[in-house]
């Protein structure tokens, strides 16, 4: 116990016997105030001079070969400013060349000039290192001209950055001897630029070669064989794909530092789960590596099987991993996928509606025309009840006569007596239902029949076009304006009409204005049945006609028929015409209740 604790005493005694000397040396070496000092360094390396003490500010400067001076500002010189940098009291030089010998000088800010000579010997080899190993004892040595020269015992002085070994390293097993650094136990800051002086004399001139060594620190190469993250390590894993589709096998693995790598990722394929004949598979080019530390990293490499088939079912993968510690392999096998895969459920159900919503995107635009024109049918429907101006007319009636028309129009001129004692105005204004002579008073043409009531009976301010248009005027024009200046379009339509190039123009025109705007309704009512083919009359109707009379507001005349048929036609009629009336019937109707 007595001799463990004199040990242990002495240790420190005899380091810091060591550091004191190294401190001596160093104060009167790197730092130290003579007016002149010479420095050789290597072409290639970093070096650095340092002047003065540590918090010291300075001045540097730089004479050119014939000592002529040129001032530099912040330690930088006008040919070399890119090259030298200064910080605080030492000028450094990142990489030293041949055009950076020469006289130095540093002004202390107490006014005291220091001279530093530097010669800078050319070589092509590049800086020196040394690799350490971390948690263990390591020897950087100092070189000579070149990393290979042998070394001697003349005495060395060790830096690390612009301060001693010793006096940053006092508590750690460090020291230096015969030309070597002796760090006891390696760190990762000991990894490092370290610089060490060396003297020699040359025609009676002291110089000192300053030499820098780049220092590593490494962990030991792993002795244990890499380590199987991804498939299980137990070989039990079973992935699910999808037979006709394309699969991805991953293999993840832990390897342990080595100085020089060597390990290797592969995966095999065996039939039937022989692991001889193993016949490797085509591996992807990228691999992901991750650093876990200095003593792990974790590599990632991938196999993709293009299109599954039902005999890989049957094979098994083989994933290996190699490594100079050693080998460890583990297995897959593959399973048909079972049940509806889960990306369906929401894919379906979204693709129907896209196309439903596509469906109707395109019904609406070919049939826009229909679908514009059954919206403004109900709001021209609406807008004719809020009434017109005195002058407009509440309907216009366009029809063409059919031949038997004007002789009947003769005789009903004849035989006609006052409006009150006219079968046909008694039912009009009666619920009762018509009996049989009623309903044969009724039987005439329909143009005549529906202006009759309509104007007679109804009291609606009718505009006929042969009767309310001024001779000589623009057919066209006039017949625009009527339509303009009424609330309802009623035109009938027979086999003389569609082929009348007038009527089927004021139909047109009713209809355009009904696209145009909502204030005027326009209705067809069918004399007769209507033809199977609209294309085919001659000569044939507009387009516009065409596709409208498929969805304009319609209704088929039956006037003449006895019964229930009768009395439905006028109804449907007296709801489909605007509520107002003109004020002489409603009084007239008043008077007569």
């Amino acid at each position: 116990m007595t001799g463990d604790a004199l040990v242990f005493v002495m240790i420190p005694v005899l380091l810091e016997g060591c550091c004191v000397q190294r401190q001596l040396r160093d104060r009167a070496g790197l730092q130290q105030e003579t007016t002149a000092q010479r420095f050789r360094a290597v072409e290639g390396e970093t070096f650095m001079m340092q002047c003065g003490d540590q918090n010291t500010e300075v001045l540097w400067s730089k004479s050119s070969r014939d000592e002529t001076p040129a001032s530099t500002q912040s330690g930088r010189s006008e040919d070399d400013a890119a090259l030298i940098l200064s910080r605080s009291n030492h000028l450094s030089f990142p990489a030293v060349e041949v055009k950076h010998s020469g006289t130095y000088m540093c002004l202390s800010s107490s006014g005291r000039e220091f001279l530093f000579h530097l010669q800078v010997v050319q070589h092509s080899s590049v800086m020196c290192s040394v690799t350490l190993n971390l948690a263990s004892g390591g020897y950087i040595p100092c070189p000579g001209l070149t990393c290979s020269d042998p070394q001697d015992s003349t005495a060395v002085s060790w830096y690390k950055g612009t301060k001693s070994v010793c006096e940053l390293q006092q508590a750690r097993l460090m020291c230096e001897g015969n030309g070597l650094l002796h760090i006891r136990t390696v760190r990762n800051s000991d990894a490092a630029v370290y610089f060490c002086d060396r003297q020699t004399r040359e025609e009676g001139l002291s110089w000192t070669v300053r030499r820098a060594v780049r220092a590593s620190a490494i962990p030991w190469d792993r002795s244990s064989p890499p380590r199987i993250l991804h498939p299980h390590p137990d070989g039990n894993q079973t992935d699910e794909v999808e037979v006709g589709r394309s699969h991805t096998l991953t293999c993840t693995v832990i390897f342990g530092f080595e100085r020089k790598v060597s390990y290797v990722i592969q995966w095999y394929v065996s039939a039937a789960g022989r692991m001889e004949g193993m016949i490797p598979l085509q591996m992807e080019s990228h691999t992901q590596q991750e650093n876990l530390g200095f003593t792990e990293h974790r590599v990632t490499r991938q196999a993709i099987i293009k299109e599954v088939t039902s005999l890989d079912l049957n094979h098994t993968y083989t994933c290996v991993a190699n490594s100079a510690a050693g080998n460890s392999s583990t297995t897959v096998r593959l399973r048909r996928k079972r049940g509806v895969r889960a990306p369906a459920v929401f894919v379906c159900p979204v693709v129907s509606l896209l196309l439903l919503v596509a469906g109707l995107g395109i019904t609406l635009h070919v049939k826009w025309l229909e679908v514009t024109l059954i919206y403004r049918s109900h709001c021209g429907r609406a807008n004719m009840q809020k009434g017109h101006k005195e002058e407009d007319f509440d309907v216009l009636l366009s029809y063409v006569w059919s031949s038997s028309a004007p002789e009947a129009d003769e005789e009903d001129d004849e035989e006609a007596g006052p409006p009150c004692s006219d079968p046909l105005a008694a039912f009009l204004s009666s619920p009762e239902r018509l009996s049989s002579e009623e309903g044969s008073a009724t039987q005439g043409p329909p143009e005549r029949l529906l202006a009759r009531v309509l104007e007679d009976q109804w009291g609606y301010r009718l505009c006929l076009l042969e009767r309310d248009l001024l001779p000589g005027g623009a057919f066209t024009q006039d017949v625009v304006d009527a339509i303009q200046r009424s609330r309802m379009l009623i035109c009938l339509l027979s086999a003389d009409f569609l082929c009348n190039s007038n009527a089927v123009f004021v139909l047109e025109s009713g209809i355009q204005a009904l696209l145009q705007n909502s204030h005027i309704f326009l209705l067809l009512i069918w004399t007769s049945r209507p033809p199977a083919a609209l294309s085919q009359l001659d000569p044939p109707l507009p387009p516009l006609v065409q596709r409208s009379l498929k969805v304009l507001p319609s209704l088929n005349w039956t006037s003449g028929k006895p019964g229930r048929a009768t009395r439905t036609f006028w109804s449907s009629l007296r709801k489909t015409l605007p509520a107002q009336r003109s004020a002489a019937l409603s009084a007239a109707q008043e008077g007569s209740v």
